[in-house]
């Protein structure tokens, strides 16, 4: 079995925890069965050398959780991973690991949706709940832009198609900031103002997302995490700040950092033409931070995310 797992970009200035983006950058996952219990598993790319290579690995992990719940046990297997999602950089490289991990294990269970495809709606709920929060769940399994939620015991997810003009451009930085530190500076509440102010944002990011691209730069003003998060990455705000204030561009904390994405427009059909000169604007201007950004234009994942695939 191999299973394609995209990056994405979370959070997107005002929707915290609710909002997401699937990029066309994947973590390829290849799973083999065994004849004996033995677990093998490598690693290139990035995270090689680094991550554990035994029942640790993330992706292992959500795989035996997937079969513990169908009160199965995990069976031999040989995992060979290829990452090119960065780690510790605010691009889901671990929501890519569980998603991963639980769709190829629910494929080998024998599950699938409605259609006959991947049981997208089952492989959501096991990988929302192994990471405790959806907004990079929802995209990496149902590409697009998605809308993630919680009702009642349930995770859902609303899957949209961007407005084709939008193109996402990643400002990705050499150094790391773990999730956990950047939730850390989290207060536990804030001024009601600054809660309504950005919900009506959040909401208005949804439109200009899907079409009214005019509107992007104002959806995607925050007043309810990134300025918290700026001890721990005040590189990365200070581009943000710079993007939006020298050249008005509609940049944003990716996830918890500290990659920055900017969702630029361009002309619908050709965005590669006009790639290298985004490009380079924000390139002139990420040089007040720092030289070592390395700028990165990205096309959207179509909603309906590459999931198992047998070998062929």
């Amino acid at each position: 079995m191999v299973v394609r797992a995209p990056a994405t970009s979370a959070n997107l200035g005002p929707g915290f925890d609710a909002l997401g983006l699937a990029l066309r950058l994947d973590n390829v996952f290849d799973v083999r069965l065994r004849e004996d219990d033995d677990l093998r598993v490598e690693v290139a790319g990035e995270g090689a050398g680094e991550v554990p290579l035994d029942q640790r690995h993330l992706v292992v992990r959500a795989m035996r959780e997937t079969f513990e719940r169908a009160g199965e046990k995990l069976p031999g297997l040989d995992l060979a991973c290829v990452n090119h999602v960065p780690h510790a950089r605010g691009l889901g490289s671990s929501s890519s690991a569980i998603v991963g991990g639980v769709a190829a294990a629910s494929a080998l269970l024998g599950r699938t949706g409605p259609d006959g495809g991947p049981d997208r709606d089952g492989i959501y709920q096991i990988a929302a709940d192994l990471e405790g929060h959806p907004d990079n769940v929802a995209p990496c399994v149902f590409g697009g832009y998605t809308v993630a939620y919680r009702d009642g015991d349930r995770w859902g997810a609303v899957a949209l198609t961007p407005d084709p003009r939008v193109l996402p451009v990643l400002c990705v930085p050499e150094w790391r900031l773990s999730t956990e530190r950047a939730r850390g500076l989290l207060p536990e509440s804030v001024p009601h103002g600054d809660a309504a102010f950005t919900a009506g944002r959040a909401a208005l990011l949804t439109a200009a997302v899907c079409g009214h691209v005019a509107d992007l730069y104002a959806a995607t003003e925050d007043r309810l995490h990134e300025s918290y998060r700026a001890p721990a990455m005040p590189r990365t705000l200070d581009l943000v700040r710079d993007l939006r204030e020298l050249d008005r561009l509609p940049a944003v904390v990716s996830g918890a950092g500290p990659t920055v994405l900017v969702l630029c427009t361009v002309r619908e059909g050709i965005a590669s033409e006009e790639s290298p000169e985004i490009v380079r604007q924000i390139d002139s201007i990420s040089r007040r931070t720092g030289n070592d950004w390395d700028i990165r234009p990205l096309l959207v994942e179509p909603a309906g995310v590459r999931t198992p695939s047998p070998h062929s």
